[in-house]
């Protein structure tokens, strides 16, 4: 099975940015859809961004579409998340989602492997 490790996580002002990092081991990188999602709070876990195995397509969450862009290097295992614009409502736990059922997934049910996450925490 897939084994997933975030790093990037951290403290950052508002307008300001950061790259997180999803290290994968255990599987073929390119053959499965990866995900991030990302939980605040006292809140339900939320979808953030999907990429294809191959990388060709993506999709993001509307609150986070023009700010955020997903990608991954199948060479290195690693999956990538840019933020930038950052606001405090984007301060939540960032988890990184593997084996995706479908060639392209949004909804957590639909990944099979899930890292323990990184803090991303965003000031006024």
């Amino acid at each position: 099975q897939v084994q997933l490790v975030e790093s990037g996580g951290g403290l950052v002002q508002a307008g300001g940015s950061l790259r997180l990092s999803c290290a994968a081991s255990g599987v073929t990188f390119s053959n499965f859809a990866m995900a991030w999602f990302r939980q605040a709070p006292g809140k339900e876990r939320e979808f953030v961004a999907a990429i294809t195995g191959s990388g060709g397509n993506t999709y993001y969450a509307s609150s986070v579409k023009g700010r955020f862009t997903i990608s991954r290097d199948n060479h290195l295992n690693t999956l990538y998340l840019q933020m930038n614009s950052l606001k405090p409502e984007d301060t939540a736990v960032y988890y990184c989602a593997g084996d995706g059922k479908f060639l392209i997934a949004t909804m957590e049910e639909d990944f099979g492997s899930w890292g323990q996450g990184t803090q991303v925490t965003v000031s006024s």
